[in-house]
């Protein structure tokens, strides 16, 4: 349920005591309005009949403020348990709201929001007067800019099984402009992609570009009457990518807290604001970071130094919790986690284990399985949907397909097998049986001459499987800026039993990472996995890189890889 405060504004009844024509009402009324120095929207998110979510909206309409609190009283037995982006703490009845120190400026006009959950018994009353640094505030009545309502729309506050199921997906402006300026363009311009915040400054914008809100009031403008999806990646969790360089991250391995409070907090109170309540949002959550955990660490040929370092002090696992508890305490956010891909975690030595982990991550810090909806497969990567030429139960003249060099005794040779499979194994460790799985195909389709028309030669398994396979990859185990990939299945929801959708996450068109070593202040470095005269390592088998060549760094637009994307699309554009 959602319910805000609503009280009538105390500055109206000034106006009842103004004598004279009725005309003459309005300047006052406007006057004793902008004269009140702040006002508060208390909004209850979510209500379960022994605990609850609010989210509160500060805005300052006296001298600009370096620093803020804000305390109100309790008339039942409401207690605080936790709290994001403000520091909460009680003393009886009484409540006090502290700043964080990233969010202590307070304009002239500004707002500030933070959220928290409580719990109570018997009644859940609405605190009925709010003081800032001492000053009593209007209480929001909910018709004003502070809001108190659900958004455009309307909004339930209850998460439907499946977010993506009649709704419209937001297209994000500037990756549409990008795409839209390049030849023939026009013809996936108006898809939707996903909104990356990979570094705490993407939360404002970065250069000039859209910062989370502008997104989120871009989406609202897209929405219309009907539903709305908004995709968003949370990507940027201590030590990040250990196992590569490209996108390796702007905070040390032990900056958890850093993580925590200028990181999420500020999300989720983005996230938390009641203006957005009518959208669906979407949070893919830190992409390729437990799946490390799971194959590049201990004793194995494939285990970097920054993943053992990562696995022994449980920052991945402990940020990922953080987010998914953070966050799914917003009614509205609908957390999936990421799980790799059938080519990293499709081997038998692998799959029960990363799933034990992601339990074990979504229990973390405060996080529940109910905190998770899903879980998504193929994130940037190139994974192809679906093998159709070969299964992983043939047989090439009595030796099995998982004995060839392609396969490599993995049991899964496609990513819809894959991800279909992976869910009834997450089920099985405990993860909510309604949970649905989303599929990045947004460069898998490996279109173009190159894809083969029907199976290999049956002279050999490897020819078999060589001759059939769609994706053309040197090595399931490439994933920069691969060569030869094409454009996958469109975003579309409910494509297959278990999938909740096929998304482009990935953009297309923004490069995995620079081809060369490139000078930065993105926290991003230099891999060579994505220098095409690369000859590999144990992760790929000591092949070849297969990379593009003249990439920028990650995230940056790669026009060469967009138009080839275009070229190999499959379905053909």
């Amino acid at each position: 349920m959602s319910r805000t405060r609503t009280a009538v504004l105390a500055a109206l009844a000034l106006v009842a005591g103004v004598s004279g024509p009725a005309v003459a009402a309005a300047p006052a009324a406007h006057a004793a309005i902008s004269a009140i120095p702040c006002t508060v929207d208390y909004k209850i998110q979510n209500d379960w009949g022994s605990g609850f979510t609010a989210a509160v909206t500060v805005t300052n309409n006296s001298a600009a403020k370096s620093s803020w609190s804000l305390k109100w009283s309790y008339a039942g037995n409401q207690q605080v348990t936790s709290y994001w982006s403000a520091k909460l703490s009680q003393s009886g009845t009484a409540v006090t709201a502290a700043n964080e120190t990233y969010n202590g400026a307070l304009a002239t006009g500004g707002s500030v929001s933070f959220g928290f959950n409580g719990s109570y018994s018997g009644t859940n009353a609405i605190p009925t007067s709010f003081t800032l640094d001492g000053v009593t505030c209007n209480v929001d009545d909910g018709t004003g800019s502070g809001g108190g309502g659900t958004g455009n729309g309307g909004g339930s506050g209850t998460r439907v099984d499946n977010p993506y199921s009649g709704a419209k997906v937001y297209v994000n402006p500037e990756w549409s402009a990008k795409a839209a300026a390049e030849p023939g363009g026009t013809r996936v311009s108006n898809q939707p992609t996903g909104v990356w915040l990979d570094r705490i400054a993407a939360i404002d914008g970065v250069n000039g570009g859209m910062g989370l809100r502008d997104h989120l009031d871009a989406a609202l403008a897209q929405k219309g009457s009907g539903e709305e999806v908004v995709q968003l990646v949370i990507y940027d969790l201590p030590g990040r990518d250990c196992a590569a360089l490209a996108s390796n991250g702007e905070l040390g391995p032990t900056e958890i807290d850093k993580y925590k409070t200028q990181f999420i907090d500020p999300i989720a109170a983005i996230l938390s604001d009641s203006k957005y309540a009518s959208l669906r949002i979407v949070t893919t959550i830190e992409i390729d970071s437990l799946p490390n955990l799971v194959t590049n660490t201990g004793s194995r040929a494939t285990a970097t130094a920054n993943c053992n370092t990562m696995l022994a002090n449980g920052n991945y696992v402990k940020g990922v919790g953080y987010a998914l508890a953070k966050l799914g305490a917003i009614p509205n956010v609908y957390n999936y986690l990421d799980a790799g891909h059938h080519g990293w975690l499709g081997w038998d030595d692998n799959f029960a284990p990363a799933a034990q982990l992601f339990y074990q991550a979504a229990n973390a810090e405060g996080a529940t399985v109910d905190d998770v909806q899903g879980f998504i497969t193929n994130t940037a990567n190139y994974s192809a949907l679906k093998e159709d030429n070969f299964t992983i139960n043939d047989t090439v003249n009595g030796t099995s397909v998982r004995q060839s060099k392609w396969v490599d005794w993995n049991r899964y040779v496609d990513e819809l097998s894959f991800a279909q499979a992976f869910r009834t194994e997450l089920v099985s460790v405990g993860f909510n049986s309604g949970i649905g799985m989303l599929i990045d195909t947004s460069r898998n389709g490996w279109g173009g001459s190159a894809r083969p028309a029907g199976p290999g030669p049956t002279t050999s398994v490897d020819a078999y499987v060589d001759g059939g396979r769609y994706d053309r990859r040197i090595h399931v185990g490439n994933w920069c800026n691969q060569a030869g990939a094409g454009l996958g299945e469109r975003p579309q929801a409910s494509p297959a039993a278990g999938i909740d959708a096929y998304v482009w996450m990935k953009p297309p068109g923004e490069s995995d990472g620079s081809s060369t070593a490139i000078p930065n202040d993105e926290g991003k470095g230099f891999d060579q996995m994505c220098d095409p005269t690369y000859t590999g390592n144990a992760r790929n088998g000591n092949n070849m890189s297969g990379a593009l060549p003249n990439a920028p760094l990650s995230g940056h637009w790669f026009s060469a890889q967009f138009q080839q994307l275009m070229a190999n699309a499959y379905p053909p554009l």
